[in-house]
């Protein structure tokens, strides 16, 4: 068995390791994203040096990054490699090493983004229910307080939280949950800058909707 997982855990890295914000920046904007704004190979430093629509682009890059990447344990279950007891601990796995990739690139000197987005699409691929949850605190916390890195710490927290809630109606399993608060702890310090930011009164805002003031 590890040796078919093999194959799979690599691509699942590779898949994580595409730098989706360096090469759209290098294609169409002839810039390293990584030079510019936070310097963060990301989702939201797109959206603020390039724009709406390569942010946009990026961002669903690499969600289905993270979601491909999990995903690749139905080709192993299909393939008789896998057995029914063994597919989430491949999915959490092969997410994982997903995020990893976005995080540290092979593709693009080690330098990449904080996984964020990577992650949301692992947790799609595993509990698309309780991820949509996650994405309606994240929009939010944003739209209320215009910080991304806060509604990103929260929506990761929300995660292991709404497991051990059973929204589902169904406890669920143990391993899912405790991996969810490992990625909580991730989350949190690969925004460690982020969150000194916030403490001091000025990090970056980001208005995803502007309101119309009454006349």
């Amino acid at each position: 068995m590890t040796l078919s997982i093999a194959p799979a855990a690599l691509l699942a890295y590779l898949l994580g390791s595409i730098p989706t914000a360096v090469w759209y920046g290098r294609a169409f904007f002839k810039i390293d994203i990584r030079e510019h704004g936070s310097g963060n190979a990301g989702a939201t430093n797109t959206f603020r040096v390039l724009g709406k629509r390569a942010g946009t682009v990026v961002m669903l890059v690499d969600v289905l990054k993270g979601f491909a990447a999990a995903s690749l344990v139905h080709i192993l279950s299909a393939l008789g490699t896998l057995s029914v007891d063994e597919v989430l601990g491949c999915q959490l796995m092969f997410g994982f090493l997903a995020v990893l990739g976005h995080l540290f690139p092979v593709f693009a000197q080690f330098r990449g983004g904080k996984g964020v987005a990577t992650l949301l699409g692992m947790a799609l691929a595993i509990k698309p229910d309780v991820a949509a949850l996650c994405i309606g605190v994240w929009l939010l916390v944003v739209i209320a307080s215009q910080y991304v890195s806060l509604g990103s710490i929260l929506a990761a927290l929300a995660f292991p939280v709404l497991l051990l809630l059973r929204i589902s109606g169904q406890p669920e399993n143990p391993l899912l949950i405790a991996f969810g608060f490992v990625i909580f702890l991730v989350v949190v310090i690969t925004h460690k800058k982020n969150i000194g930011r916030l403490l001091q009164g000025n990090e970056s805002r980001t208005v995803l909707i502007k309101l119309k003031k009454a006349k």
